[in-house]
């Protein structure tokens, strides 16, 4: 076989058509090095880019090509060596059937269409075109990524990657793919400010598959930090498959060492994320403003609640998705809105909606369809399909035009239930999205009953939820909710909703009325491990804080377990982190 040299002009020229064609076929950046023509000797230009380099610098380079052009060199070797006295030589194999490749050689690049052999250029240039000097050069190098990954909105064919750092501005993209360590993938690059979540979009997945992914991270000078650990996560299951997904209640960070302790809140997560759960709901009560002063309360202060979680979360979210429900402390609630964008209503959504990548109703998602001004799609109520379960999440703050439990203002709490509602359209929906569904499981999930009051099915009955006003014995639902043809209740046992999940009573209680179980949650991280409200539940199992609920989810069951965690010093022989308290099978 020949082998063509060309000049350095030429070479630019085929290097610029070659990277330019639309078509697979030619479009490759191919077999570079033949074997029987491997003894060539290449004109050296530059003394450095003639120095054999190592495999790890070899292996940067094929890398960097293999993540620029992923839809060209796909289904790589592992790097093959061509002996040589005067300096081994280095090639990876592409395409399966092993027609193309790429190579390095005597301070050369090297490529070929399939007729022969071409200089691409110097590994120098090579470097600086695709690395920015950092494959083979020894350039100033760009800080490592030092901020926090959580994903969102996983689909059958896509996943949001929300990317946050501190102190860091540049350029970010993710390499993915469906095996451990080959990326043949690339999301579009998105630009990192500091202290401001970029979102990137990782599309073109296959339902039911667990990819593995990095990111990338150049600074704004240029400078390549390259790429991060590896994390994966699975996209949508297929109905019959068996999955796991996790929940937690109210973390309340602000209230510190009474009903919150990081390092258990860490252990916790780090429990969870064990599990390899295919996502992470939390119950609301996060991300809590309730302890800043209503008169003097700043954007910048609202924002620094949500960015407190993240650290938290990240080692967990950057492999499971998260999902939030909204809760009445975060105070993300109609009735503070202003008509101007300087609301804690409107600071608080945005924030949501900006650090966390909640769903937008879509081809996959069910939900909100309302924009508010300054805020857009609110993403506060949505619904999806999963394996053989639909999962649904309610709100009760943005859907009432008062405080429905604690206002922002005053710990005055109202009396006339009957002025909390969902509201005719999330109504409405919630009642055509559970009669529509096919799903064998159903779950529903909002902070609490009615978003306000104690207790779980002690609260069923009354208002919305159940039709009886405040005394219990009168029925006033159709006097109030002319516009409703059913109780919330009625409308879950209707449609066969197996579990209510609910946040707000910070403990863990299982209770089951007219064939639904109405499940409260435990605080993540209590290091008191108390038994918050107890006395608001007049029946049920009821255990203490500490811990999250592990749900097992599969073609015949649901097995809920409550997986309680405790800080070490806390631990003895008959309590330790990882134990299942208790646990319960549906069919």
């Amino acid at each position: 076989m020949a082998v063509y040299r060309t000049d350095l002009q030429e070479t630019k020229k085929s290097r610029s058509a070659l990277l330019t064609k639309k078509h697979a076929q030619v479009a490759v950046l191919a077999w570079l090095l033949g074997l029987a023509s491997f003894g060539v000797q290449a004109e050296c230009t530059h003394a450095v880019a003639c120095l054999t380099p190592s495999t790890a610098q070899t292996e940067r380079l094929l890398s960097m090509l293999e993540h620029l052009y992923p839809t060209l060199l796909t289904d790589g070797s592992t790097l093959q060596v061509f002996p040589d006295p005067g300096g081994d030589g280095y090639f990876r194999r592409y395409g399966g059937s092993g027609a193309v490749g790429v190579g390095v050689y005597q301070g050369i690049l090297w490529y070929s269409l399939g007729a022969g052999w071409q200089q691409f250029g110097a590994l120098e240039a090579a470097d600086t075109e695709f690395c920015g000097g950092t494959c083979f050069g020894t350039p100033e190098t760009a800080s490592a990524f030092r901020g926090n990954m959580v994903l969102g909105s996983p689909t059958k064919d896509s996943v949001r990657l929300n990317v946050y750092s501190v102190g860091q501005n540049g350029q970010v993209y993710a390499v993915y793919g469906s095996e451990p360590g080959r990326y043949s993938q690339r999301s579009a690059t998105m630009p990192l400010k500091s202290a401001e979540g970029s979102e990137l979009l990782l599309g073109g997945l296959r339902p039911d598959t667990r990819y593995y992914y990095r990111l990338h991270y150049r600074d704004a000078a240029g400078r390549e930090a390259g790429l991060t650990a590896e994390y994966s996560f699975h996209t949508q299951r297929a109905a019959g498959s068996d999955f796991t997904f996790a929940l937690q209640g109210d973390s309340h960070p602000e209230r510190e060492r009474s009903q919150f302790d990081g390092r258990l809140y860490a252990r916790t997560l780090q429990t969870v994320a064990a599990d390899r759960p295919d996502f992470y709901i939390l119950m609301g009560d996060d991300f809590s403003v309730d302890n800043l002063d209503y008169a003097t309360i700043t954007k910048s202060q609202v924002v620094e609640r949500y960015v407190l979680q993240r650290p938290y979360l990240a080692p967990l979210a950057s492999s499971a998705p998260l999902f939030l429900v909204n809760g009445n402390h975060e105070q993300s609630a109609r009735y503070l809105l202003n008509g101007t964008p300087d609301s804690v209503a409107v600071w608080a959504q945005n924030a949501r909606n900006s650090l966390y990548s909640q769903p937008a109703p879509d081809a996959f998602y069910s939900g909100n369809t309302e924009r508010v001004p300054h805020v857009g799609e609110l993403r506060n109520y949505f619904a999806w399909t999963w394996g053989d379960a639909l999962f649904v999440v309610i709100d009760f703050y943005w859907g009432s035009n008062v405080a429905v439990d604690n206002s922002f203002y005053d710990d005055n709490k109202r009396t006339n239930l009957w002025d909390v509602t969902l509201g005719t359209a999330q109504y409405d929906w919630l009642k055509q999205t559970l009669e529509q569904s096919t799903a064998k499981h159903k779950f529903v999930m909002a902070h609490h009953v009615l978003g306000t009051g104690r207790g779980g099915i002690e609260l069923t009955t009354k208002f919305e939820w159940g039709g009886l006003n405040n005394d219990g014995r009168t029925n006033g639902f159709a006097a109030n909710r002319a516009n409703m043809p059913s109780t919330i209740h009625q409308l879950l046992v209707d449609n066969g909703v197996d579990i209510f999940f609910q946040g707000h009573d910070h403990i863990w209680v299982r209770q089951v009325r007219d064939g639904i179980t109405y499940q409260t949650l435990s605080q993540p991280a209590d290091p008191n491990y108390s038994l918050f409200n107890s006395s608001a539940f007049t029946s049920g199992v009821l255990i203490p804080n500490s811990g999250y609920t592990r749900v097992r989810v599969s073609e015949r069951d649901i097995k809920v377990e409550y997986v309680r965690t405790f800080l070490p010093e806390d631990e003895t022989p008959d309590q330790t982190s990882g134990q299942v308290a208790y646990s319960y099978t549906l069919e």
